[in-house]
């Protein structure tokens, strides 16, 4: 199912891309003709957004039949058709790139999101996205993680409460701030603390606190942080978490792990459409 927020999104990026109307489709394809695409995988991923890919093309034209040859979650290997498309090809033509664009990213962030959870795989953390996603793309890109086998972070400012290091700034220590926090709690929020050192885990862990999160500490000082926590709050790593680093992070025994990287600067699947005719 495509929710109503996904369709406006669609809608504008093909208001962004064809405005006016595709001057180069018009001129070269009527509108009565029909063709077929495929689009084909050109290098191995795991499918995220299949249903979305087709979304496009259904928006430009009811009439369009998509098949797709696989679902979301599975791989595909290169060389690896996933999707058939029939219909007027001024519309698929059109709906092209955008498609396109859209699918490929959901591809990558899943792809990418899956290779950080096998991993971390055997350990007790939990792979986590944030809110370094592009303007308008984030139920999107959280939809690509959840289907690479990770979990999603709050959707934006509204839905969870994580006070950060510029928090604590302004209010001039982690006490004055979970405690003003606490005064407009709903009870069923949690509250996180962003932390960077063993001094203000103590003190986020006086103000009973959910969650702490351990921002850029090394592997070393995650571990001496876990201890020292014990289960009294649950323990999110943050910072500079790439694969290289995950498991050891992991192998600390923390909770969560979030990964600005999964979404901030992710490479895209290469998949192609081809017409067929």
């Amino acid at each position: 199912m495509v929710f109503p927020q996904i369709r406006k999104i669609i809608e504008a990026a093909l208001a962004e891309d064809i405005g006016t109307g595709d001057i180069t489709t018009t001129a070269i394809v009527g509108r009565s003709v029909r063709g077929r695409a495929e689009a084909l995988a050109k290098d191995d991923f795991i499918l995220a957004g299949i249903d979305i890919f087709r979304e496009v093309f259904v928006f430009l034209d009811e009439k369009i039949k998509f098949k797709s040859l696989l679902a979301d979650g599975e791989k595909a290997g290169k060389g690896t058709v996933v999707a058939k498309i029939e219909g007027s090809l001024a519309s698929i033509l059109q709906g092209e790139r955008v498609a396109l664009n859209i699918f490929q990213r959901m591809c990558g962030v899943a792809t990418l999101t899956s290779k950080f959870v096998q991993a971390v795989r055997g350990s007790q953390a939990k792979i986590l996205d944030t809110r370094k996603t592009p303007p308008g793309l984030r139920l999107l890109d959280k939809m690509a993680v959840s289907i690479g086998g990770g979990f999603n972070h709050r959707m934006g400012l509204y839905d969870g409460v994580l006070i950060k290091d510029n928090h604590i700034a302004a209010a001039g220590s982690i006490t004055a701030a979970v405690k003003a926090q606490k005064n407009h709690l709903p009870h069923t929020v949690k509250i996180e603390v962003e932390t960077k050192n063993i001094k203000e885990v103590r003190e986020a862990l006086q103000c009973s606190v959910d969650i702490i999160m351990l921002d850029n500490m090394t592997p070393g000082e995650m571990a001496k942080a876990v201890q020292l926590i014990s289960g009294r709050a649950l323990v999110e790593a943050s910072g500079n978490v790439s694969l290289a680093n995950v498991a050891a992070i992991a192998a600390t025994g923390v909770d969560l792990i979030s990964v600005g990287e999964l979404t901030h600067s992710v490479r895209a699947a290469d998949i192609s459409l081809k017409i067929t005719q």
